[in-house]
């Protein structure tokens, strides 16, 4: 029976003394035809198993080679070398899968991020992925706990769509029209009436729309999908597919919605921090052997441990945009022409004019509020100003926003002035327009970047070392 195995994690818990288990997994290393070091993926720790001399025979003792996989039976004793509490005695042994040692791309040494991301089928087995995906699986999970605490409903909202939330226009196509002789309306444009779903759709840039629609009836729901973005973006900081949580919720405001993302961020850091403390110290020794190579003046202020301390202990600064920009155009770094990008009141702020008010200035995790209209999407609530909406991001270290949201434009009047000027057919969205004209209420929501989240957690210096495989420009491997 394969499932009557005992996990290394709960062996190494120190529990299982003078016992006989099972337990399976992959070789890491074998020493002196003797000492196996085992490794299922529970955890980084690998479980020493003795091998008695004479115990196999030499055909058996050449298959135990790195990455091969064994089922092994013996008796769990008190271990005598240094490094672990408890070792397994064999008394049996069965190898379920060879590995040629010879070709076995994962071999024990160190290997680069770069040579990793090209077998990202064989990253898991090694330590740092074996602890980031340890780390992305208990976020996940405590996204759904923390909404379904608060009473909010997990809605599924749709992957393929004919709306574009974001108005940005970087979407992935979705059709079953020949590539080639597609049909043709009289102007020489492509008919998608005759396309599978008879119009033109894509694939969801977010499930915000759709999400409002469920807020208007369970008064707070969450969604928690996939998102793909068609931006020919070859950053540390994007992929053109990866995961959203978007909760929406029904009388809230602008200071709710802010209040909601604080403790939704806090809540998910304090869980990795219980559930995955040893995964969190690798992690936070591998960043700290990392800065070391870097340049004094590029190091980070805090260690991981210590940067996700800081944001669980440390309320969130709050902000208006036009602080912040005033803020960045008193900056030494404005004054010494160190910013890349221009800083004026307007413009859309980059990721080194955020990271620099949280690293620089503030030192904290800031929320800023109030951005100006003309940056921001058609449904976000306009300000007594005439020029600003209620709008808010969160701007973490290290990575700069995290999380974007804002308080929903409920009045009718307004939004349908809004979507003309941007020149959003309001017939098209009808659907969504039908919320302000059936028992609108005030309302507010925010999307939270999965991967950015785990990024944040992890340490990790390139989005696509959080997600088990990357889709970026010119890449669809695995």
């Amino acid at each position: 029976m394969f499932n009557k195995r005992t996990k290394i994690k709960t062996l190494l818990a120190g529990e299982f003394v003078g016992q006989d288990v099972t337990v399976m997994g992959w070789v890491r290393t074998f020493r002196n035809n003797q000492f196996i070091a085992l490794n299922d993926g529970s955890t980084n720790n690998n479980i020493q198993v003795v091998v008695a001399l004479g115990m196999l025979d030499d055909a058996t003792l050449k298959r135990i080679t790195t990455g091969a996989s064994l089922k092994i039976t013996g008796e769990v004793v008190a271990s005598l070398g240094k490094g672990q509490k408890v070792e397994i005695q064999a008394k049996g042994l069965e190898v379920l899968g060879d590995s040629d040692a010879e070709k076995y791309p994962l071999q024990p040494k160190k290997h680069s991020l770069e040579f990793l991301r090209e077998i990202a089928h064989l990253r898991f087995r090694t330590n740092t992925f074996g602890a980031v995906f340890r780390i992305r699986h208990s976020l996940a999970f405590a996204v759904h706990q923390f909404f379904n605490e608060r009473g909010f409903v997990y809605l599924h909202t749709p992957i393929i769509t004919s709306s574009d939330a974001e108005g940005a226009g970087e979407m992935f196509r979705v059709t079953t029209l020949p590539m080639e002789g597609a049909p043709r309306k009289e102007d020489g444009g492509i008919d998608f009436g005759e396309d599978f779903f008879g119009k033109s759709t894509n694939l969801t840039v977010s499930g915000q729309l759709e999400g409002e629609l469920g807020a208007m009836a369970f008064s707070d729901i969450y969604t928690f999908g996939p998102t793909f973005r068609a931006e020919n973006s070859n950053t540390t900081r994007h992929l053109a597919e990866f995961w959203m949580i978007e909760p929406e919720m029904a009388f809230y405001d602008i200071e709710d919605n802010m209040n909601l993302a604080e403790e939704f961020i806090q809540y998910l850091i304090r869980y990795a921090m219980k559930h995955n403390a040893e995964d969190l110290e690798f992690l936070d020794q591998r960043l700290a052997e990392e800065e070391k190579q870097k340049p004094q003046a590029e190091r980070s202020e805090m260690g991981l441990l210590e940067k996700l301390r800081f944001v669980v202990d440390n309320q969130f600064e709050r902000i208006i945009y036009t602080e912040a920009i005033d803020i960045l155009l008193d900056s030494p770094a404005y004054k010494k022409k160190k910013f890349k990008y221009e800083v004026k009141w307007g413009i859309d702020m980059q990721s080194e004019h955020e990271r620099y008010l949280v690293e620089k200035h503030f030192k904290k995790p800031v929320i800023v509020t109030g951005y100006p209209a003309a940056i921001k999407a058609f449904y976000m609530r306009m300000n007594e100003d005439g020029k600003t909406v209620a709008a808010m991001d969160i701007l973490a270290p290290g990575i700069g926003e995290i999380v974007g949201g804002s308080q929903r434009e409920e009045r009718l009047d307004r939004l349908e002035q809004r979507m003309k000027d941007m020149h959003i057919p309001a017939e098209e969205m009808s659907w969504y327009l039908d919320t302000r004209r059936y028992g609108t209420v005030p309302h507010a929501g925010f999307g939270l970047g999965f991967e950015r989240m785990v990024q944040f957690v992890t340490g990790m210096g390139n989005i696509r070392d959080v997600i088990p495989f990357a889709r970026t420009p010119k890449n669809c491997e695995f």
